[in-house]
Formats: structure tokens, C-alpha cells, sequence
């Protein structure tokens, strides 16, 4: 349970959330903690505009941080924290530099410093190495809020009642290295859907992000005809939104690859998930071959070398967690027939809750 502001419990660890703009990354943060037998209290942190998207030197910092817009970050500091990105990371290890007691859980990967982190819970999608700070999931931790979606499919349920079945949404991310996301890759989304529809029959229920440039938005929106729709981020109004509402009526999903948190949302849902992969950037692919090279990878003397100066960082695989879902059963290329996922997703958020509970101080 997330508190605001509150007096704190005796006789419990203080544990801080902090949290930044990235909703899925938030909703990890969010559901670990609610695992916990202990309240929380969420810091938010807003970044300076250059930092929305450009990256600050990682070191431990507040400079990235926008202070007019986060929340103060002040004693009493909490005794386990918990984050996720590289730029929240630093503002925890600020805190570590402060407070040498509080210990830092991280969802996902660190910058550098696998070391000053007391626990790593990492997705598969990132290369970490064994250790007794890494604990490896099979999928990320967020999850579709079930009263969310509840309250949603009541809203629009008439209004998708017309919409010819099966009902597939489309959702659309963004650009995210390596891959290239552009109008022509939009237009080549577009057809593929267009081959779908033409096989299967329904219709479509396209819906872009923040992410999503507007050159694929436009291009998205050139192609799909009425009884298809498209809910357009950012000009569409926001009440519009269908998201919760697909997740909740939808008969089956086509997810970019790019948003590992919308594949896992749609996952959690047990429906079927088609992946719409995105082409390699050319420029890209000559580092990324250098990055996941086995004389670099997590545990080798060369890459442990300059991982630890900073140099090099954990790559991140999104082509093969695909192929790990597409192994499993739990999802499809795009172009390939739908298929009902073979196997339960599993629950790991309350084994890596107790790895958590190991953390805090004695009482």
C-alpha cells in the first residue's frame, strides 16, 4: 500500500518508490511493492526537458532532475528503495552517498555499478550476469490493474459493439534502439494488417502512444478504413483512449517490438499476441554485434573490464525475448496464424517480494 506524505509505521522499514515518467516502468515499480507487507511512500521525479530523452553523465546526481517538478528528496531517508531506469538510479545512488544504510533494489538493468546495487531483479531481456544481487525473471513484472480494465470495458462496451469480430487491436510504440520505426515502417505495419484482416476478417483497433512519431502515425492513419478505427496520441483527446478498454474487450492483440510492457500487459490477459518486428537502424548494427560478441558478455574478463569503468553497459536482447515468448507458445510473428497462448503465465512478483523482505534491517 502506497502512502503520501503520511507518518511513517513504527516498527516497519521506510520504503521509498521512486518513480518517473515512464508508466510501464512505474507499474513495475508499483506492483513489487505492493507485494510487500509494508506501506510505501512514492517519490516522482520529472526530468529537465534535455534530459526527456538526451542521457545525463551516469554518476550519482540530482542535476538531470527537474526541482521544480520532483518531489523533494530529504531526510529521514528510507531504509529500501526502490527504482527502475538509469536516470532514477542515480538519484538513488545520491541518496546511498547520503544514507550508506538504505538499501537500493533496481527493476531491470544498471548503467554501471552492478555491485552497488543490493538487489537487481532483472527482466530476460537484459544480459546480466549470475550473482547473488541478480535475481532473473521469466517476464517482466507489470500487469493489466483488473479494476481498471473492469471499469474501462463498461464504458465501451457499446461502442465497440459494432465493430465487426474477431476485434484485433493494434498497439503501437515507438522508436527505441536499434531499430528503425519510421513512415515506412509504418506503411509496412499497415500492410501487413491489411493481409491479416483480408485472411481473417474483423476489424482493426489502432491505437499509438507517446512514443509513436508522427510520421508512423500519419502513415497508420492514411491506411486503416472504416470499420477500423486509430486513437491517435497526443491529438486524438485523451478521453478517447481506448487502451484499457482493448485490453479488457479485444479477441486478440498485434503489439510493436519494441514495448516489451504492452506484450507482457497483453500476456498477463491470456489472448493471443502477434509481434510486429521492427527492422535493425543500419548504424546500429555494427555496435550491437560488438556488444553481444561472447568475448564481451556479462562474465568475461574483457566485458566485466569495461562494464566496470563504464564503458560498455548490459545489452539489452528485445529479438530474443521474442523468440523466448515465441518458444514458449506465447506469442507469433505477425503473419503467422493467432494461437491461444499453451502455457499460464506465472507470477514471480512475490518470490522476488521476498528477496526484498531479505533486504530490511532488523527490528
Amino acid at each position: 500500500m502506497e502512502q503520501e506524505n503520511r507518518e511513517h509505521p513504527p516498527g516497519t522499514p521506510r520504503v521509498w518508490l521512486l518513480l518517473a515518467e515512464k508508466l510501464g516502468d512505474n507499474a513495475q515499480v508499483r506492483a513489487l511493492a505492493a507485494a510487500l507487507p509494508w506501506t510505501s511512500e512514492v517519490r516522482n521525479l520529472r526530468m529537465k526537458a534535455e534530459f526527456q530523452f538526451g542521457k545525463p553523465r551516469f554518476r550519482p546526481s540530482l542535476d538531470h532532475l527537474d526541482p521544480d517538478l520532483s518531489d523533494r528528496l530529504k531526510p529521514p531517508w528510507p531504509d529500501i528503495l526502490i527504482t527502475i531506469g538509469s536516470r532514477p538510479s542515480m538519484a538513488a545512488l545520491w541518496i546511498r552517498e547520503r544514507s550508506p544504510t538504505t538499501r537500493i533494489v533496481l527493476i531491470g538493468r544498471p548503467k554501471r555499478w552492478l555491485d552497488r546495487f543490493d538487489l537487481v531483479i532483472t527482466p530476460p531481456q537484459y544480459r546480466l550476469p549470475e550473482a547473488d544481487n541478480v535475481y532473473p525473471l521469466r517476464l517482466p513484472l507489470m500487469r493489466a490493474d483488473p479494476a481498471r480494465l473492469a471499469e474501462a470495458a463498461a464504458r465501451w462496451r457499446g461502442t465497440l459493439a459494432d465493430m465487426p469480430r474477431p476485434l484485433t487491436a493494434v498497439l503501437v510504440g515507438g522508436r527505441t534502439r536499434p531499430f528503425r520505426f519510421d513512415a515506412d515502417t509504418g506503411r509496412g505495419l499497415a500492410g501487413e494488417l491489411a493481409s491479416m484482416v483480408g485472411r481473417d476478417g474483423g476489424s482493426l483497433f489502432v491505437t499509438t502512444s507517446r512514443r509513436t512519431g508522427q510520421e508512423v502515425t500519419g502513415a497508420l492513419a492514411e491506411e486503416i478504413r472504416s470499420p477500423s478505427r486509430i486513437f491517435r496520441f497526443g491529438v486524438d483527446p485523451d478521453s478517447d483512449n481506448p487502451y484499457q478498454a482493448l485490453l479488457a474487450l479485444a479477441d486478440r492483440f498485434v503489439v510493436t517490438g519494441d514495448s516489451i510492457s504492452m506484450q507482457v500487459e497483453v500476456l498477463g490477459l491470456g489472448k493471443p499476441l502477434a509481434i510486429f518486428a521492427l527492422p535493425t537502424e543500419r548504424s546500429s548494427r555494427f555496435w550491437r554485434s560488438i556488444a553481444t560478441t561472447r568475448i564481451l558478455e556479462p562474465g568475461s574478463q574483457p566485458g566485466d573490464w569495461l562494464r566496470a569503468r563504464g564503458l560498455l553497459g548490459f545489452a539489452r536482447d528485445l529479438s530474443g525475448f521474442h523468440e523466448q515468448l515465441y518458444e514458449r507458445g506465447l506469442a507469433v510473428p505477425l503473419g503467422k496464424p493467432f494461437r491461444t497462448p499453451s502455457t499460464a503465465i506465472a507470477d514471480e512478483v512475490r518470490q522476488a517480494a521476498a528477496r526484498v523482505i531479505a533486504l530490511a534491517p532488523p527490528t
